[in-house]
């Protein structure tokens, strides 16, 4: 109750009615969500008016009969991006057909996801983030797409701690003396992410909310871009991928205050946890997954999702991921619909108290 109290003296009266509201939409649409995911896939419930669509069809003999597609609604050099070319090869091998990975970026990566969800040709697929796979439709409610009907979970492929990072200026021997330079910079700090309602921005309103920090959100088209403008001073701090951060880090050009889950990572072992630099209560992990539309029929997602978690667990695709900066996470259907539900209701808490809203 302190905390809430706080966010009320620091709001008028009908700006906080406002982001009440806002609450309990989420928290209903968090609720909705988490129902649909508990359901098996081909059962998930077809939109009014468009059910011939939405309910899994009949798989061809032979699939695939054509090149796949991966599509990304990020950036060349976006995490997801990174993660769908450490497979795409060897799973082209797997399936005899080519695999193309498709850059799709825009709107917080709902542009791509929907146009996975509308795909009818069994052969277009999604490399997602959490964001994308659950909580979009909360964020916006005109997004076109619905997270918990419209897509058919696949695999999970990794996942992966965020790492906070400040840009040169930050003044302090540790991570905690940067930690205290950037809160006493207060509403003057911007930090970047690559969208509206994405895992970065929603991490970094988690470690506010726990370390006291005030920065301005500043959204991007994708990681490249915020790093870019970080170096150039427009930006004191974000949350980045392992894989990105450590590159600028190792090089000097930005400092580390440390990583979002709550243990040390593989993937930047150095870096303490945001636990050791005083913030608690900020845990989280980005993941990357496969998914189709859910109107694509079983026979095609099982015989996908078992060739892609097959291709995950060679040891060169493994390093591959390592060195893009994932830590490999196979897990079935069922797993990544596990790994949904459960971010839906915690990102669905940070949306719920920030009343954090997407028009995108």
């Amino acid at each position: 109750m302190a905390f809430r109290s706080s966010i009320e003296r620091r709001v008028p009266t009908r700006r906080f009615h406002l982001g009440a509201l806002r609450a309990l939409q989420a928290v209903l649409l968090a609720a909705a969500c988490t129902s649909a995911f508990s359901q098996p896939a081909t059962k998930a419930a077809p939109a009014a008016g468009n059910k011939a669509t939405r309910t899994p069809g009949t798989a061809p003999a032979a699939w695939p009969t054509k090149p796949i597609r991966l599509l990304i609604g990020f950036p060349p050099g976006s995490v997801q991006d990174l993660s769908a070319r450490a497979f795409a090869d060897p799973l082209a091998k797997a399936l005899g057909q080519p695999v193309i990975v498709e850059n799709k970026a825009g709107a917080s990566g709902t542009i791509a996801a929907d146009m996975v969800a509308k795909s009818t040709d069994l052969h277009t697929f999604g490399v997602m983030n959490n964001s994308q796979l659950t909580i979009a439709k909360m964020l916006n409610p005109a997004v076109a797409y619905d997270p918990a009907t419209d897509l058919a979970p696949i695999a999970l492929i990794g996942t992966t701690p965020l790492v906070m990072v400040v840009s040169n200026a930050a003044e302090g021997k540790n991570p905690s003396e940067m930690l205290t330079w950037l809160r006493n910079q207060g509403d003057k700090a911007n930090y970047g992410s690559p969208g509206t309602g994405t895992p970065a921005h929603l991490g970094m309103e988690l470690v506010k909310s726990r370390s006291g920090g005030q920065a301005l959100h500043v959204p991007y088209p994708g990681n490249p871009q915020l790093i870019s403008a970080m170096l150039g001073g427009q930006l004191q701090t974000a949350l980045l991928p392992p894989g990105l951060a450590m590159q600028q880090i190792k090089a000097g050009k930005i400092k580390a205050i440390g990583v979002t889950s709550d243990q040390r990572s593989m993937l930047a072992l150095e870096v303490p946890t945001l636990r050791e630099a005083g913030v608690m209560g900020a845990d989280m992990e980005l993941f990357t997954a496969l998914a189709g539309p859910a109107s694509l029929p079983q026979a095609v997602r099982d015989k996908l999702g078992a060739a892609l978690i097959d291709v995950l667990k060679m040891d060169e695709t493994r390093q591959r991921l390592i060195t893009v900066g994932w830590q490999p996470s196979p897990s079935t259907a069922e797993g990544l619909r596990t790994r949904m539900r459960s971010d839906t209701k915690s990102l669905g808490g940070i949306i719920m108290i920030r009343g954090i809203r997407s028009d995108s």
